[in-house]
């Protein structure tokens, strides 16, 4: 038997606070018309001081775990797509674990800045289809605030701190909700256009090094809208589908100029794209697994249709995925129930 992966369940968690544009005027030189302009972004998100990445990712969890009506011991493998985990280890995914009562599961990390969701998808859904799991938590989360250069207009305008996860559920090949097409791709060599030093760096005489964003916004923008399209239009063709195929496409939420480029460039109507960077800013793994939360949650989704993600960030690392929606809630709930800790 050929084994696929499927969404089950989702959940977002995005913290209290907002720091609109008008307030970063007063941290920056900077002002509200200017970034809207440049960003399509309004309003961020900024997590409390006791929250963190793991503690934002299990909040999102438990509610894709609410969403797919599962228990959260019967999860085979968590795994946590972030570029800005609590510390260098343990990882992000083992504290996320811990916190939900996932007791019977393995965790990791996988860290490709923006591209983080899509790559621990794709990871996750390698294990359901193989057989070597039948349920995997995936989250995307990230507290970005605490690596802002809050003195940089050009960066600090743009990123924001949220949690989106999602469930994936082990389903026969060719039944509704596979994950169709899938590419993933790295050029290194671009690596210096995005980046955050940390502890591990190499020394420097006389300094130490801040893990602080930098980027070269320009030259991203312009690899982000090809690079993006390129592998849209691939995971299509692997699918055997067109744009007109596609219900909604959900991209990474960067700028929102890069995603209305990338709409022109592909054809799709910006009806047709899932745009919520303007409340939440740049959230870097988080942005889509949020964004299809808030999807499902608005009834943009029904049974049947084939949604795109395609994603973009640092590495230089891009892709995209197309997924057919098969709605929440696990088809396996009343036939297998959770395993309790002493089993």
């Amino acid at each position: 038997m050929t084994f696929a992966a499927r969404i089950t369940g989702v959940g977002r968690y995005v913290p209290d606070r907002v720091l609109t544009n008008l307030e970063l005027e007063t941290l920056v030189e900077t002002s509200s018309d200017w970034i809207l302009e440049r960003t399509g972004i309004r309003e961020r998100r900024i997590a409390a001081p006791h929250e963190t990445t793991s503690s934002m990712g299990a909040e999102a969890a438990r509610r894709a775990i609410a969403s797919a009506g599962i228990e959260a011991n019967s999860i085979d493998l968590v795994i946590t797509g972030t570029c800005t985990p609590d510390g260098l280890f343990p990882a992000a995914a083992s504290r996320i674990q811990h916190a939900i009562g996932a007791t019977h599961a393995g965790a990791f990390d996988v860290n490709a800045a923006c591209m983080g969701f899509l790559s621990a998808l794709s990871t996750g859904s390698q294990f359901v289809a193989t057989g070597a799991a039948e349920r995997v938590l995936v989250v995307g989360a990230e507290t970005l605030s605490r690596i802002v250069d809050w003195t940089d207009r050009g960066t600090c305008v743009l990123f924001g701190d949220g949690a989106g996860a999602v469930i994936l559920e082990r389903g026969v090949a060719g039944e509704p909700g596979a994950l169709h097409g899938l590419q993933l791709r790295s050029d290194g060599s671009q690596a210096g256009l995005l980046y955050s030093d940390g502890p591990c760096s190499t020394p420097v005489e006389g300094l130490e090094r801040e893990a602080k964003i930098m980027m070269d916004g320009r030259a991203i923008f312009r690899h982000a809208v090809t690079l993006m399209c390129d592998s849209a239009t691939e995971v299509l063709q692997r699918a055997g589908l067109s744009v007109d195929d596609i219900a909604l496409a959900i991209p990474h939420q960067a700028n929102l100029r890069i995603i209305t480029a990338m709409s022109e460039r592909l054809g799709l109507p910006m009806e047709r794209v899932f745009v919520n960077v303007d409340r939440y800013g740049n959230t870097s793994s988080a942005t889509i697994p949020i964004a299809l939360a808030e999807a499902e949650e608005e009834g943009r989704l029904k049974p049947g249709d084939h949604v795109l993600f395609a994603s973009f960030g640092g590495g230089l690392s891009w892709g995209a995925m197309v997924i057919e929606w098969a709605g929440v809630g696990s088809r396996r709930a009343l036939a297998a129930p959770a395993r309790t800790a002493t089993a």
